[in-house]
């Protein structure tokens, strides 16, 4: 799992911007951005791909088509003026900021070094909160796979997400944080169980 980042000067007003881009161009088009000195991330994940002769495990993006960018909105021509970049998303003309959250849930999915893939967008299922390990304190859906437990980290904006192994043991619902059961961790262990296990 690999991603390109470059830290720019920190400003309180520069925000995440996803960036639609050439297919196939994510890190090229990264690179491009790191040289104007903004602050980027293309999240991957390995895959094998097989020619005639070998199979050879590839770096490919998480989510393709798109670089993340971290910007001031003054400087949006600046970025839009990078070879490679097609477009801001945004609504209605205007470039809509991603959640500071959903960022951050990648970047400590990618820093875990546990596995991780694509995953269609979902809205139903049980939210839940990671409690201990390299992902504490990310939130996501929880999804009960025949290989195991899966937790569902979604960017709302671009319809897509990923999909990273967690144990039983890691995770507690979310609606146990915003309760006062919050202070009891073992009862959300042993729900979660009953009800994936």
């Amino acid at each position: 799992m690999a991603s390109s980042t470059q830290t720019s000067g920190s400003s309180s007003t520069a925000r995440w911007f996803a960036l639609t881009v050439r297919h196939q161009h994510e890190r090229q088009t990264a690179r491009s951005l790191d040289w104007k000195g903004l602050e980027t991330l293309v999240p991957c994940y390995p895959t094998s791909h097989r020619w005639s002769d070998r199979v050879k495990e590839v770096e490919t993006p998480l989510f393709a088509g798109y670089v993340f960018c971290r910007f001031e909105l003054r400087e949006r021509i600046r970025v839009l003026n990078t070879p490679g970049v097609a477009r801001i998303v945004g609504f209605g003309g205007a470039p809509a900021a991603l959640q500071d959250e959903e960022i951050g849930g990648i970047q400590a999915a990618l820093q875990s070094r546990l596995r991780l893939w694509p995953w269609q967008y979902l809205r139903a299922g049980d939210q839940v909160r990671i409690e201990r390990g390299p992902l504490r304190g990310v939130q996501g859906t929880l999804l009960r796979e025949p290989e195991g437990l899966r937790l569902v980290i979604g960017v709302e904006l671009l319809r897509r997400a990923v999909a990273v192994e967690v144990d039983p043991e890691m995770i507690a619902p979310l609606r146990l944080w915003e309760g006062s059961e919050a202070s009891c961790p073992e009862k959300s262990h042993l729900e979660i169980q009953r009800r994936c296990g």
